[in-house]
């Protein structure tokens, strides 16, 4: 998943794969679903984010690892 902000418009753009969309589900005012043509979703779309989530949380993360990794 990658997540981009745009602050011109205040969006927030979750990408949750490749695919390209081919239709959009608004699903409430300012959420909008990317689909494909078989209803897969591959996007969601936060319109004025910044009065909805608290974007600093949305735009750092944590990793957490429960098995060692061998590098």
């Amino acid at each position: 998943m990658k997540a981009y902000y745009d602050d011109e418009v205040d969006a927030l753009y979750f990408q949750f794969g490749s695919e390209k969309p081919e239709g959009v589900l608004e699903i409430d005012d300012g959420f909008n679903l990317d689909l494909t043509s078989d209803n897969k979703i591959v996007g969601l779309e936060i319109l004025k984010a910044s009065e909805k989530i608290d974007l600093k949380t949305i735009l750092t993360y944590s990793l957490e690892i429960e098995k060692e990794l061998t590098i």
